[in-house]
């Protein structure tokens, strides 16, 4: 089970995403293809949100309609800010052993990361973490990139070179626009 305020948080900072409950709001429901052509975006990545939303309670899908629904964002958000406090990071049991040691150690309650680690191979388990919050195919800017590390670390410039460095985002020369790379099949 992904941690629930990391989710809240990539349905927050996604552009897309964003986009997507927007007009989700404006309409009684939408088919995937409808949703794609209304927002200039590819199939597969409208699904890949809908998917994530409808995991979230966000939308549910009715027939091939998806639609708003307002008491599951309602919930979600409240119970981000309820004054609670939050459960500990739990790692996906799927995870290899190593890998659940490193997240556990690494990360606060909320997701976000204590320190960077200098070993290459925890920095590795770190970043296919962090990377995760980024869309395949999506492009961003610079500042959405930044926006979305900053949930994970105050030093953004380091994770974004990172990511940058070890192949898992790719960038226009200029930087103005980053995306992230499909990983390479096994």
């Amino acid at each position: 089970m992904q941690h629930e305020m990391l989710n809240f948080v990539k349905a927050l900072f996604h552009v897309d995403r964003l986009r997507m409950i927007g007009a989700l709001t404006t309409q009684q429901g939408a088919t995937i293809q409808e949703l794609a052509q209304s927002l200039n975006l590819p199939f597969r990545d409208v699904f890949h949100h809908l998917t994530f939303f409808e995991r979230l309670g966000v939308v549910r899908k009715q027939n091939d309609l998806y639609i708003l629904n307002p008491d599951g964002v309602d919930s979600l958000a409240r119970r981000q800010f309820d004054g609670q406090p939050r459960e500990s990071y739990t790692p996906a049991p799927d995870l290899s052993e190593q890998r659940r040691k490193v997240l556990k150690a690494y990360l606060n309650a909320d997701g976000s990361l204590k320190q960077i680690p200098s070993q290459p191979g925890k920095l590795q388990i770190i970043l296919d973490y962090v990377v995760e919050a980024f869309t395949p195919g999506a492009l961003y800017t610079e500042k959405e990139v930044n926006t979305l590390m900053r949930r994970f670390h105050i030093d953004t410039a380091a994770l974004r070179r990172y990511l940058v460095d070890r192949g898992m985002l790719e960038r226009k020369s200029d930087g103005s626009q980053y995306w992230r790379t499909e990983p390479e099949a096994e």
